[in-house]
């Protein structure tokens, strides 16, 4: 049997929310894996707990290692610390089955759907989501700091960037205009006028190209049930593909088919949730349209390829969240590929474009707006050899490195 000899940790100062999982084998293989937020308490779970487990352990046993790390005492059927590390291994140990037998992941989850699949651009821009635990706002004296700043674009002049996007092939995009206008009230309410504002970015979009872009729209889990709703039915007007996140807890299920039932705009949800079961809660009380997952975050790919079973079971699209890290990005994907009811493959094209790049040796290729099939094996990707190099790095190793 192939064991686990070696659980490395590696982060970086300047995305201080990434952390990525390195195993090592005694076969001499290396599957990387990947999370974000906490990273710091990922990394503590991950050394002081997980380690002391996994070490010795046969890497192949990918369902036997999943059940174990997510029946925490602590963390269950949610996203903390404790399942966030267990995604990063589930991740890793993916990445060393497919490279163990030469085939990309997808292959290895059973074998594509489908060999490229459609892509939508989530408009943040360079720097949102990385530093610290808040979301970047834009406020009225901000510039765009490169031609991919997209999330200034969406606010000044979201017809401009809509045709910016079908000009590289994209056709489909998301935007969060309305989080500005929760603050003042903590989500219960927004006035006429703001959300009259607030839709304009859509306004603006539907008259510079029309029909020929989806829009989605995140809400961030920023409202109330009430306040959420108003929001949906004055987007009904401009064909949003879906909305996303859109209430305070995302699992709440009730409050979720309610919503539903008052609404012409699909419901998505939602990357905050960790577990099968989760989903299946929604599924069965009929609250949401399509599901979102994040592998990094819900137990990684074999608990994800659980949940979109759960999806096509339930006559449900999928679609992959990314707005973190690269190698999230590319299991994302593979999974995409692979399950029946897959329907987008979310990028960054700003992050793909920089610091992705600087990070990992290989990300999507998009042709056409469209996610092409990786062919490498396991993920596709490693981190360059000059991340771990880096003076800003911190490396921890529990067990004994080849």
């Amino acid at each position: 049997m192939p064991a686990i000899r070696c659980v490395r940790t590696i982060r970086i100062a300047e995305r201080p929310n990434l952390i990525w999982v390195e195993l090592e084998t005694d076969d001499g293989l290396v599957g990387l894996g990947e999370t974000f937020r906490g990273a710091q308490a990922v990394e503590a779970v991950l050394h002081e707990q997980v380690a002391l487990w996994l070490l010795g352990r046969d890497a192949t046993r990918i369902e036997a290692v999943s059940r174990h790390l997510l029946t925490p005492y602590l963390g269950f059927h949610g996203s903390g610390a404790e399942v966030r590390a267990a995604s990063a291994i589930d991740l890793a140990l993916w990445d060393l089955a497919g490279k163990r037998h030469g085939i990309p992941v997808h292959e290895a989850l059973g074998g594509a759907a489908r060999t490229e699949i459609r892509a939508y651009n989530t408009c943040a821009g360079y720097a949102y989501n990385t530093a610290g635990v808040g979301r970047r706002a834009i406020g009225a004296g901000d510039a765009a700091v490169g031609p991919y700043d997209d999330q200034v674009a969406f606010m000044r002049d979201a017809g401009a960037l809509a045709e910016s996007l079908l000009a590289e092939g994209y056709s489909a995009m998301k935007i969060w205009p309305l989080d500005t206008y929760a603050e003042a009230t903590g989500g219960q309410a927004i006035t006429l006028g703001e959300l009259k504002a607030g839709l304009e970015p859509f306004r603006k979009i539907r008259a510079a190209v029309g029909e020929r872009i989806e829009v989605m729209c995140e809400l961030h889990s920023l409202w109330s049930a009430t306040a959420a709703a108003r929001i949906c039915q004055a987007l009904e007007e401009f064909g949003v593909f879906w909305a996303e996140d859109p209430i305070g807890k995302m699992d709440d299920a009730r409050a979720l088919a309610d919503l539903r039932r008052q609404t012409r705009v699909p419901i998505c949800g939602s990357e905050t949730l960790g577990g099968a079961v989760s989903f299946r809660r929604l599924l069965e009380a009929d609250a949401i349209d399509v599901v979102m997952l994040d592998l990094a975050w819900c137990g990684g790919l074999t608990e994800g390829r659980k949940i979109a079973a759960l999806a096509e079971a339930f006559a449900r699209p999928l679609a992959p969240h990314d707005c973190t890290g690269p190698v999230t990005l590319m299991a994302g994907l593979q999974l995409a590929l692979h399950a029946p009811s897959a329907i987008f493959q979310e990028v960054v094209r700003a992050t793909l474009a920089t610091w992705y790049r600087d990070l990992v040796t290989d990300l999507p290729v998009l042709v056409g707006g469209m996610a092409q099939a990786p062919t490498a094996p396991g993920l596709g990707t490693a981190l360059l050899p000059g991340v771990r190099r880096r003076e800003d790095a911190m490396v921890r190793e529990s067990g004994a490195a080849g």
